[in-house]
């Protein structure tokens, strides 16, 4: 009989699907992407073809395992990370979708929601599933579909219509249909999960006229959701959890107080609170942590619209640099950023200001001020608004920090980790494997069969890449921060109506 090599984490993104064979180790031993269509019926709208997530997921886990000559019987399980908060909605008897997948960027909704507000249901839905009421979530899109299918309600209630986010849709066409299923991370991302009575909430399916029937099971992001034969072979499903709580767990965030930061085009905050279910009262959202046991944990979490987007912007609409790399050796040229800031709220401000009518703002410039200058402000923009969410968990956690793990493409800059730690004056720790979305998938399905025995052997794989400890004066650190506030009010300032203005 073969040895158990590998687990396969499939990780299945909103503009890409991935797959990944780690070892024991935790080491990438093979690695396959493939892009897909973004759809764009009209402006706002935003969608996947179904089909195209399923084909191109598939197609990229088979060439990662050919690279390899791995077998199907070297495969020990797989584990699924997805985009969070897609709607799909497919046929039971055929599994084909009866309408696109409605992506999480998607505004549609938004008059959906504005409406839901005006009914007062913002202090109810923050109450019983930790979020506010937004389009982001994938409850108002299931709505949309069933409103815009004709006769697509009718036929959920007979139980011919299954809903799923990402991952449910893989685990069905995985288990050729035997299996509807998601973890709690998802399940929460919805806008119809409880997170207090961990089950689907009957009021606010009522609310959107949301059939009981198309709704999956709900388990632990570490348990066998099943098996597939799609690789000649059977391999257990047996780890879900949406990309964001995968991260926390492939940087070992399992206790309270853990806490990662991931640089992409945005940024994301989540600190594990335990059994804490905090309520945040600076837009925070609740949601729940990727853990091993029935009760799962939770989470709270922030993001940041703008962060590797901003170094984007420099490079292809300032063309101050030629490649995003690049922007570390202008920071380096400079001591500081001559006393300029740049706030980049290019589409509004998210926690915890939660401004959405703010925009970009260059505050303190003065004749003195070079590219060198401009191109460190608004790096240093990326750690200033991290900072923000960070001071914000701790306060409302009450949890202390010693320590910030990242990842994420632009946590590869070492003058903008360097200044985060000197401005939060916290320990960053930046991991030698950054693909930690993909490994925490990987983690909770190796758990789940005893491939790995429990965290602490996890825990073990965990290598540190890189530490960062803060070397700025006290004095520096406060002046910096109280710079950063008035930059803020400024793009603050700037959206507010006339009349708001005397106040």
């Amino acid at each position: 009989m073969s040895e158990k090599k590998y687990i396969i984490a499939m990780d299945q993104g909103t503009t890409s699907s991935r797959a990944i064979l780690f070892n024991k180790q935790g080491e990438i031993k093979s690695v396959v992407q493939r892009e897909f269509r973004q759809i764009f019926p009209q402006p706002g709208w935003v969608e996947h073809d179904p089909m195209e997530i399923w084909s191109t997921q598939m197609g990229v886990t088979m060439e990662a395992m050919q690279r390899l000559d791995a077998k199907p019987e070297e495969i020990a399980a797989i584990g699924i990370t997805n985009q969070r908060e897609t709607t799909i909605l497919w046929e039971t008897a055929t599994g084909r979708p009866i309408y696109n997948a409605i992506v999480w960027q998607c505004r549609r909704t938004s008059d959906m929601i504005e409406e839901m507000k005006n009914a007062g249901w913002t202090e109810r839905i923050r109450d019983k599933t930790g979020l506010v009421p937004d389009a982001y979530f994938s409850a108002s899109k299931i709505a949309w579909i069933f409103d815009h299918v004709p006769g697509s309600r009718e036929r959920a209630r007979r139980g011919e219509i299954k809903f799923g986010t990402v991952d449910s849709w893989l685990i069905w066409n995985l288990t050729n249909g035997a299996v509807h299923a998601t973890d709690y991370t998802n399940a929460s991302r919805t806008m119809l999960f409880d997170i207090k009575n961990l089950c689907w909430d009957d009021e606010i399916l009522e609310y959107f006229d949301i059939p009981r029937e198309i709704l999956p099971e709900v388990h632990p992001s570490s348990y066998v959701y099943g098996t597939t034969e799609k690789f000649g072979g059977n391999i257990p499903v047996a780890g879900v959890a949406g990309d964001q709580q995968a991260a926390l767990f492939g940087q070992c965030g399992f206790e309270p107080g853990g806490v990662k930061s991931t640089y992409g085009t945005g940024g994301f905050m989540l600190m594990n609170t335990g059994d804490n279910k905090i309520v945040s009262k600076k837009g925070l959202l609740t949601t729940l942590a990727a853990s091993g046991g029935e009760r799962p944990q939770y989470a709270l979490e922030g993001s940041v619209f703008i962060a590797g987007a901003a170094i984007q912007w420099l490079r292809d609409e300032m063309r101050m640099i030629r490649s995003s790399p690049q922007s570390e050796t202008y920071c380096n040229a400079v001591e500081d950023s001559n006393g300029m800031y740049i706030v980049p709220a290019f589409s509004g401000m998210g926690a915890p200001y939660w401004q959405q009518y703010a925009r970009g703002t260059i505050v303190g410039l003065t004749r003195g001020v070079s590219k060198d200058h401009f191109v460190r402000a608004t790096v240093e923009s990326l750690a200033y608004q991290t900072n923000d969410l960070l001071a914000a968990m701790k306060d409302e956690s009450g949890l202390s920090l010693s320590v910030l793990k990242v990842d994420g493409g632009a946590s590869a800059n070492n003058f903008l980790m360097q200044f985060q730690s000197d401005i939060s004056d916290v320990r960053i720790e930046r991991p030698s494997c950054i693909e930690t979305t993909a490994l925490g998938a990987a983690y909770l399905a190796g758990l789940a069969i005893g491939y790995w025995r429990d965290t602490d052997e996890v825990r073990q794989n965990w290598l540190c890449g890189k530490v960062f400890e803060p070397v700025i004066e006290p004095e520096k650190r406060k002046k910096l921060l109280k710079g950063w506030e008035k930059a803020v009010k400024c793009a603050i300032y700037f959206a507010l109506e006339e009349e708001d203005e005397g106040e």
